[in-house]
């Protein structure tokens, strides 16, 4: 057998593997969901733990239940208020919601009379008509996607065992992590383990620079919307503040659609000047403060990842598999630029590109 044909063979293998894998997670997407996230709290944990552990005087068992019970303690906490909040918020605005939607149809025609005035050659109705036709078809691709992750992710079995299985798995993963990713590397073939690691190492720098920082950047930034827009006085601000901070780990759009959600809500409740002033500077020294001192210093501008790139991740994965999709579409998004860089790292030292 050739050297060609063994690395066709080669090649014929692994990608049978990986689409047989991603097969597997697209068909068990709703079980997975509570696994990987209790291997990602692990993951975010683990640093921790062997801290704790580095001296050798603490078990790895002991130092995995003093960082878990921590944690525990620090999130929970987080959660029923967070949650009391949101309950609250959420039955205030049901309550008030048809004036809300009257009042803004009010606003959203005094608007377009005033513009009239500048532009006489429009028509009125077929603005008001276009805006009535075109204002749910515009929310349709979000809604989709909304859907996905409801549908995929928050269904009740589902939360109940983020809720009961989740921390078990990251439990058990943060306490045997030296062990697992010990009998992964013993799989990798002797001859390519230098390459392997390597390549390990870049995804895992690339990782632990994006996910970990990007998270103290969406909880800073929640915090901050949230409390400034509940100062400002919005009804559903909370809510709107924390949620444009989560979904800032996709880059611009959680910015812009707390911004937007927000706008529409001050005009509803308030339609004043001074209110709508004070949430258009709440967002932007928030994008201030993320642009010049949270991203840079958290995260870091050189972790491999162009934004473009992982917006694309996150859309494709939150569209395919919902909340679990949007937990690994970074991972994978990582994982693919390292072996992309690979791949072209070999081209241009192959006789195709040499040649002239």
């Amino acid at each position: 057998m050739t050297k060609q044909e063994v690395a066709n063979r080669r090649f014929l293998t692994i990608g049978t593997a990986l689409l047989l894998v991603a097969c597997a997670v697209y068909v068990l997407r709703s079980v997975l969901l509570p696994f990987v996230v209790g291997i990602v709290v692990a993951y975010f944990l683990d640093p921790a733990v062997n801290r704790i552990c580095r001296g050798g005087k603490i078990s790895r068992s002991a130092a995995t239940v003093s960082v878990m019970s921590l944690f525990l303690l620090i999130l929970l906490p987080m959660l029923a208020l967070l949650g009391g909040a949101i309950v609250a918020q959420v039955s205030d605005f049901a309550a008030d919601l048809p004036q809300y939607v009257s009042g803004f149809g009010t606003k959203l025609q005094g608007g377009v009379h005033r513009l009239q005035e500048y532009f006489p050659a429009l028509a009125l109705e077929n603005v008001e008509t276009a805006l009535k036709e075109n204002f749910g078809d515009s929310l349709k691709p979000a809604l989709k996607i909304v859907r996905g992750i409801l549908s995929n992710g928050f269904a009740f079995v589902n939360v109940m065992s983020l809720l009961l299985i989740s921390p078990v798995v990251a439990f058990y993963m943060l306490r045997d992590w030296p062990k697992f990713t010990g009998k992964l590397k013993a799989l990798v073939p002797q001859k390519h383990q230098s390459l392997v690691q390597d390549g390990v190492g870049q995804v895992n720098r690339i990782i632990s620079g994006y996910l970990r920082g990007q998270a103290l950047v969406c909880i800073s930034l929640g915090s901050f919307y949230a409390f400034g827009l509940w100062l400002v006085g919005l009804k559903l601000g909370v809510i709107v503040g924390f949620l444009a901070g989560v979904i800032s780990f996709i880059p611009y759009v959680g910015s812009i659609s707390g911004f937007l959600m927000a706008m529409v809500l001050v005009v509803t409740q308030y339609g004043t000047w001074p209110k709508i002033l004070a949430v258009i500077a709440v967002f932007l020294i928030g994008q201030f403060l993320e642009g010049n001192f949270l991203t840079p210093k958290l995260v870091g501008e050189n972790i491999g990842l162009h934004p473009v790139w992982v917006m694309f991740a996150l859309l494709s994965g939150g569209v395919l598999l919902g909340l679990l999709g949007m937990i690994i579409a970074v991972p994978v998004a990582a994982c693919l630029g390292v072996f992309l860089r690979y791949l072209i790292e070999n081209y241009k030292h192959s006789e195709i590109y040499l040649q002239k």
